[in-house]
């Protein structure tokens, strides 16, 4: 029709086309049971290609010890696999990592639907499979179509046997190229008794059940059905990205225009047979244009209609524009549609010459679609009332509006403008204009007419009668009706496509707000609570989302004004919707007698949830628009749940993560620190059993066993105190006492640590300050500690203290090399050493000195000093007044003395 592309669709197709040029090419190599040789022709392909000169390696491929597959492995490099123990079982899975490193041009991986080993990367091998496309890299995997998610139900039904691995369908979807497997039941049945399937024993009791002719025909069909649905998918693509608009009748299509006519049914009945009989796939298409005003009745006809059409197995669509002839032929060349049921016009002739045919208009557009009329008579009663619009008031209304209308521009013209044709001409229009703005066709043509009758009556010579003197005011008053006729007929096209622009922009906004508020939710919570609070707000009545629990049971996860309570029945009617996965309750035909709709939360990987709603009447929710927009809804809820879903798995993986770190780190930390004094205090002990030992070397010995014992015990102290700081379970216990003597009680417990170092203090005897001394005197201890460490061997070590607003402020500082730049807060850390230090450590001490002082409400931190070194620092906050301290008892006689 030569119509310009649609913008949007432009960019989407470029932006689809670079992210399939970044992405790897997905080969599916697919069949409908085991054994039908996709194995053997995916490395008979990877064979082919490495001839051509492609890098073709194997990522993993599972012969099951067929000796003709395992063969064709011969000369093709083969990457090792990643090893996993479960259970006392050694099991060998994709290694994604050596893949990404070697980066092939083309990688062969087995078995799409595999589940992988715990421990892995990924759950399933098809996200290892879309890791690899996503690096660029080329894929060939094999695939049997019981495995697919949607055909779950239908395999289970035909076979009696559940299918645990599956691989969502959007996965073939994505495939480049689908490779059907094909092998005469016969032949299958044949490899599997020479065993070429399983082993003996295995393939006896797969021809017992699943392998049995019936079961093997049926999969058969559905392989063959989906493999032709595939390549109809990638035909359609292939003329949208070229252009072209013509049918390619490569299978048959057919289309059905349904519209608010009760004869609609019988359409819809028709298409379904002509469908049966061409065996072909069909849609239920309604279009909805501005000029067609629909009642609510008319809309719950519709929403029959295209319900009827889905309940008889064809995909329904509602689709929107100003032509609608033209709408359903741009579709129909877009869907590849072969052939358009359309009905018979039961109106009359003048109708169409007025307005147009719709099928004649279908006709001519056609091309080379074939269209098909069928009779449009209805087999039910027909309905004779005239229902009022919803949002319209009566049409006496309109005209005594447009009656006043007349007869004020009457007397406008005659008092005011005069009698002055042209000015009292435009008075009438303006008339006609507003009265159709605001009451529509039918009163705005009755305001036309008696406008013309007012302007021969009032205006027109011979004044207050009928007559006309002239003859040219006869084509006056015909061109004033027509004019307003047309006007009239404008001004309500634009009133109801600003209606339909109102009522797109309403569902816009209400999708924004939803879009919205689940981007701020983080938990699941608090997007269960957002979603169903929209939903209430734009469909009214009450809502509810029940979530899975931990055992798998649905229960109601919000309680709030706009929930209801969900009782026995009604859960039950949820459960069905979360094991089936389609909407039942009220307004369907599942279950319909329920109190509310309930419909299901798919994510990515399966159903989330299930949403239910109770609508504030019976009909709202059975006009097609109304459900698209709760579908909308309930994709968007779905979706943010899924996004918390992976959120909450990405935490516990980086959590594990950390924790196999922190593992790692502390048992490289602490082994050295554990084993070298064990080792010390081992020979020593050896030596000391000599008898021969002189008494000076046994002294010097058993010092040395003493110091390296009190080592251990301070490595194994640090690392009790870090459990405890980690668990939280510090007891802190203030009193006020002197910063003085909790100073000197660590100096005193280091003091072999600290050996001739000198030691220099400034701490006032009076500066008092609340804290648990055994705590703090441990963080001073491990404070000295690391100041003799990194401080040199002879360096000086100053310990200062003061008064600082509500704080009372420590300081211990050295005159060692001081803290790498940008290390001043990372020493704080877990196993973290600055540089190499003599004497090891864990690297705990300072972490423990901050779970410490933060225990007390206080700060540390680190700096370097001027002049080289580094100084550390803590506080400790005031809490009320400090005691006041009594002076020392001598003192206090002396004053009681008199004076000599």
């Amino acid at each position: 029709m030569g119509a310009r592309p649609d913008p949007d669709a432009l960019l989407a197709r470029i932006s689809e086309g670079e992210r399939r040029a970044r992405r790897g090419k997905l080969t599916v190599f697919f069949g409908a049971a085991p054994g039908v040789g996709k194995t053997y022709a995916m490395l008979e392909a990877a064979r082919f290609e490495r001839e051509d000169g492609r890098d073709v390696v194997v990522g993993i491929v599972e012969t099951h010890g067929r000796y003709d597959t395992g063969a064709l492995l011969l000369g093709l490099e083969i990457l090792p696999r990643r090893k996993f123990e479960h259970k006392g079982v050694l099991l060998q899975e994709l290694d994604v990592d050596a893949c990404l490193a070697r980066r092939p041009g083309v990688v062969l991986v087995d078995e799409l639907a595999h589940t992988n080993a715990e421990g892995s990367r990924h759950t399933k091998r098809w996200h290892d499979v879309d890791e690899l496309l996503d690096a660029g890299i080329d894929v060939y995997t094999t695939l049997n179509v019981q495995h697919l998610e949607s055909l779950n139900d239908v395999v289970a039904q035909i076979t009696h046997v559940v299918v645990r691995e599956t691989v969502p369908d959007s996965v073939l979807d994505e495939a480049d190229e689908i490779r059907l497997i094909d092998l005469p039941i016969d032949e299958l049945l044949e490899r599997l008794r020479q065993g070429k399937v399983y082993v003996p024993a295995q393939a006896e009791i797969a021809s017992e059940h699943f392998f049995r002719p019936g079961n093997l025909i049926a999969l058969r069909e559905l392989a063959l059905r989906i493999t032709a649905q595939a390549v109809d998918a990638q035909m359609r693509r292939y003329k949208e990205e070229h252009g072209i608009e013509s049918t390619w009748a490569a299978t048959e299509r057919v289309l059905v225009c349904v519209s608010p006519s009760p004869a609609s049914s019988r359409l819809v009945r028709g298409a379904r047979r002509l469908a049966g009989s061409l065996h072909a796939d069909w849609i239920a298409a309604f279009v909805e244009t501005s000029a067609l005003r629909l009642t609510s009745q008319d809309r719950a006809r519709v929403a029959r209609h295209l319900q009827l059409a889905r309940t008889l197995g064809a995909e329904s669509v509602t689709l929107s524009g100003e032509n609608g002839a033209e709408e359903v032929i741009r579709f129909a060349r877009q869907r590849n549609v072969t052939r358009i049921v359309v009905g018979k016009p039961t109106h009359a002739t003048w109708r169409d010459r007025l307005r147009g045919s719709f099928l004649d208009a279908v006709v001519r557009l056609s091309g080379d679609i074939d269209v098909h009329v069928i009779s449009g008579r209805s087999d039910a009663p027909r309905d004779r009332t005239s229902p009022e619009l919803p949002a319209a008031p009566s049409p006496a209304a309109g005209f005594v509006t447009g009656a006043i209308a007349t007869a004020i521009a009457t007397l406008a013209g005659i008092e005011v403008i005069g009698r002055q044709h042209a000015d009292v001409m435009m008075l009438y229009m303006l008339a006609i204009v507003l009265v159709s703005l605001r009451w529509g066709t039918r009163a705005s043509i009755f305001t036309a007419i008696l406008s013309a009758l007012s302007f021969d009556f009032f205006f027109v010579p011979p004044y207050y009668t009928f007559a006309v003197a002239d003859v040219r005011h006869v084509v006056t008053f015909a061109i004033m009706v027509l004019v307003g006729l047309v006007v009239s007929g404008l001004a309500t096209r634009v009133k109801n496509q600003a209606e339909a622009a109102r009522q797109r922009e309403v569902r816009t906004a209400s999708l924004y707000a939803l879009s919205r508020a689940l981007a701020a939710a983080k938990t699941r919570q608090e997007i269960i609570v957002a979603g169903t609070k929209h939903v209430q707000e734009v469909f009214g009545g009450k809502t509810a989302a029940l979530l899975p629990g931990a055992d798998g049971a649905l229960s109601s996860r919000v309680d709030e004004p706009w929930t209801y309570p969900v009782d026995d029945k009604e859960r039950g009617v949820a459960e069905w919707v979360w094991h089936h996965g389609r909407p039942a309750g009220a307004g369907s035909d599942t279950l319909p007698s329920a109190s509310a709709l309930y419909v299901p939360l798919e994510g990515r990987d399966g159903r989330l949830g299930v949403l239910g709603i109770v609508p504030p009447r019976p009909d709202i929710l059975s006009h097609d628009q109304e459900r698209r927009h709760l579908e909308a809804f309930t994709g968007l809820i779905s979706a943010a749940l899924d996004r918390a879903r992976l959120a909450t798995q990405a935490q516990e993986a980086q959590l594990r993560v950390e924790a196999e770190q922190l593992r790692n780190s502390l048992l490289s930390s602490v082994s050295h620190d554990l084993r070298t004094p064990l080792a010390v205090i081992a020979g020593a002990a050896t030596t000391l059993s000599d008898e021969g030992l002189a008494p000076t070397a046994r002294h010097d010995l058993a010092e040395t066993v003493v110091q390296e014992a009190e080592r251990l015990n301070r490595l194994v102290r640090n690392l009790l105190d870090m459990t405890r700081v980690e668990a939280g379970a510090l007891i802190i216990k203030k009193e006020w006492q002197p910063i003085e003597e909790v100073v000197g009680a660590a100096l005193g417990a280091v003091e072999s640590v600290l050996g001739s170092r000198p030691v220099k203090t400034d701490i006032p005897a009076d500066l008092l300050a609340p804290f648990d001394a055994v705590l703090v005197q441990q963080a001073l201890v491990n404070l000295l500690e690391n100041a003799a460490r990194y401080g040199g061997a002879d360096g000086p070590i100053e310990i200062r203290a003061r008064r600082a607003n509500d704080d009372v402020e420590v300081l211990v500082a050295d005159r060692g090399p001081g803290i790498p730049k940008g290390d001043e807060t990372r020493i704080f850390d877990k196993f973290y050493r600055a540089g190499k230090a003599k004497g090891g450590g864990a690297g705990l001490g300072l972490t423990i000195c901050q779970g410490i002082v933060t225990a007390h409400g206080g700060k540390i931190w680190a700096e370097n000093r001027e002049g080289g070194g580094a100084s550390f620092h803590f506080t400790l906050p005031f809490e009320g007044e400090p005691p006041r301290l009594e002076p020392p008892e001598s003192k206090r006689h002396a004053e009681e003395l008199p004076a000599p």
